[in-house]
């Protein structure tokens, strides 16, 4: 796929998510499509989903893929080290990541945008593919707008997890 066609894909995949959310706010729902909308428009995806922060760490939220790690410490791996830095970072090869945590094998590239809302960190976006070097600054761009939409259009209120955010 070219670069035009790919940035043409992210943007209708950006317009459905702003349908998806028009009118609903609530955070479980809300990632829950987020995850199967990434996973459908992104077909060498292995994994499309959400660590959200408690306070402490990054726990397994929404997500379309096998079953996953659980907690992950801020720092460890590629998600900790998104979460702590609060920077999209993209991994070409996770065999040659140092910090790379292995949840599935056939992971090959991942990319994790972090959610950061009124400077707070809320969670991570966390895609991984099953091609070596399936992400690069289009998808950086286009992440980071879907995260931010989905930011602006959800309540972010966890009292059921025992925080309020």
């Amino acid at each position: 796929m070219n670069k035009r066609e790919k940035i043409s894909n992210y943007q209708l995949l950006l317009a459905q998510l702003e349908a998806l959310l028009e009118g609903e706010t609530n955070a479980l729902a809300n990632l829950s499509n987020a995850s199967a909308l990434l996973n459908q428009a992104l077909p060498n995806s292995v994994f499309t989903g959400f660590y959200l922060f408690d306070g402490s760490e990054l726990i397994l939220g929404p997500f379309q893929g096998d079953v996953s790690c659980v907690h992950i410490a801020l720092g460890k791996g590629v998600c900790g080290e998104s979460a702590e830095k609060k920077q999209t970072i993209i991994v070409d090869d996770v065999t040659q990541h140092a910090n790379y945590i292995s949840c599935d094998s056939r992971a090959k590239s991942e990319i994790v945008v972090p959610m950061v809302k009124e400077g707070r960190l809320l969670g991570v976006l966390d895609l991984d593919s099953a091609l070596t070097g399936d992400y690069d600054d289009v998808d950086q761009e286009y992440l980071e707008k879907f995260v931010q939409i989905l930011l602006e259009k959800t309540t972010w209120n966890f009292e059921m997890f025992g925080e309020k955010a």
